[in-house]
C-alpha cells in the first residue's frame, strides 16, 4: 500500500478518535516526538534504503518505524484540529 492510501485509509479509520480527545490529551499527542536513538536509527535506515544496503530484517524494520510514523502524523494531525477548534 503506498504511503498515500495507507495515511488517508487510516485517516478514516481514527477519525473517532479526534472527538474523543480533550485539549490536555490533543497537546500531548501533538508533542509527541522519537526518542533520540529511534530517530537515529530511523535516518541510518532511510539512507541505507535508498542506496539499496538493508538487509532483509532492517528492512523490515524500517517499514515498521514508518508505518508507526505515519499512524502517529495522523494522530497528531487530528490533535492539531483539536487545538485549533476545528
Amino acid at each position: 500500500m503506498n504511503a498515500t492510501l495507507e495515511r488517508s485509509t487510516l485517516g478514516r479509520l481514527l477519525d473517532p478518535i479526534r472527538d474523543c480527545l480533550t485539549p490536555e490529551v490533543a497537546a500531548k499527542i501533538a508533542a509527541l516526538r522519537a526518542d533520540a536513538q529511534t530517530q537515529a536509527k530511523l535516518d541510518d535506515y532511510a539512507e541505507r534504503n535508498g542506496e539499496g544496503t538493508l538487509t532483509p530484517a532492517e528492512r523490515d524494520e524500517y517499514k515498521a518505524l514508518v508505518s508507526a510514523g505515519n499512524l502517529i502524523a495522523i494522530l497528531q494531525a487530528q490533535a492539531r484540529s483539536v487545538l485549533a477548534g476545528s
